[in-house]
């Protein structure tokens, strides 16, 4: 096996595992604080997406896309937070699974009226079109490149905010003993609030990342909110650290099973039969991955820490 497509690969499932963790991370802040299941979640990275990828076309400067994208994002999610979930925090999770599944149909509907069913495509920016050079023998392209750096960065900041700020305080105090802290005379709605702006605008940075690599098209959040769930249950619930080793497991073990399955199963059952069965092996990797880590650690990898 070429070691040089194997360290390209575990950049790319690098690459793909912390664009699930922009997702993870603010879903997990909203299901550890909030206790509320977000099915919409996948939506808001939608949303990102087209935001970024119109702003983009229309301007033809990415900068000002991903500013338009992640502010307008932040906006809508605090928006839907206030009209439709507010109400859904003392509700039990079934109610919040189907109001959620409502949103997911309203905002592919509104994305198709607005942009139309076509998928839309856009370029990676001039600047980061090219590659860097890593090791003698690899070069990389600069865009993948900068996902990753981005993801560590926003994962490093979330530590920090998480850990040695006050808004981070409160957000451990609220995840902890939401009454208590109300009790001591903190606006808790609007901290709660505040945190799902701030998750929708993580959600919006992972889509808007994604527009110049994968097509813009409704429904596209879906998808990729089925893994992020298996890296929340891997990483463990309401758990930014967990979050962000179960996105990087996850990203590793589909992307190297997608690349290396199939070559893999050839020399052991015949190229017929691994073309047949390698596929569809390598998707449920990571599913099988999830059914492990419950068996041996029910809670996840790094559960959240409650007081």
């Amino acid at each position: 096996m070429n070691w040089l497509l194997v360290v390209e690969q575990c950049l790319n499932g690098l690459q793909f595992g912390v664009m699930l963790f922009l997702m993870a991370a603010g879903l997990t802040l909203v299901f550890g604080i909030m206790n509320l299941v977000n099915l919409a979640h996948g939506s808001l990275y939608m949303v990102g997406a087209y935001l970024a990828t119109a702003a983009f076309n229309w301007t033809g400067s990415f900068v000002v896309a991903v500013v338009w994208a992640l502010a307008a994002t932040l906006v809508v999610g605090m928006l839907v937070e206030v009209i439709a979930l507010r109400t859904l925090y003392e509700r039990d999770h079934l109610d919040q699974v189907l109001a959620t599944f409502g949103l997911i149909l309203f905002f592919n509907e509104a994305v198709a009226i607005v942009w139309g069913r076509a998928a839309l495509f856009t370029t990676v920016p001039r600047a980061l079109s090219g590659h860097i050079q890593l090791l003698p023998g690899i070069r990389y392209p600069a865009y993948r490149a900068v996902i990753i750096l981005v993801g560590l960065a926003v994962a490093l900041l979330l530590y920090v905010v998480v850990t040695h700020t006050r808004l981070g305080m409160l957000i451990r105090a609220g995840a902890s003993n939401r009454t208590m802290v109300a009790a001591l005379g903190v606006n808790i709605r609007l901290l709660y609030t505040v945190v799902f702006g701030f998750g929708a605008a993580l959600a919006a940075l992972g889509g808007l990342m994604a527009g110049p690599i994968y097509a813009v098209l409704p429904g596209m959040g879906e998808e990729i909110l089925i893994q992020v769930f298996v890296v929340i249950v891997i990483g463990g619930i309401g758990s930014i650290r967990g979050a962000l080793a179960g996105a990087v497991v996850v990203g590793m073990v589909d992307t190297l099973g997608r690349a290396f399955l199939k070559p893999t199963l050839s020399s052991v059952i015949g190229p017929s039969a691994a073309d047949n069965a390698g596929p569809a092996l390598a998707s449920m990797l990571i599913y099988i991955l999830m059914a492990a880590v419950l068996f041996f650690r029910p809670q996840g990898l790094f559960p959240a820490v409650r007081g």
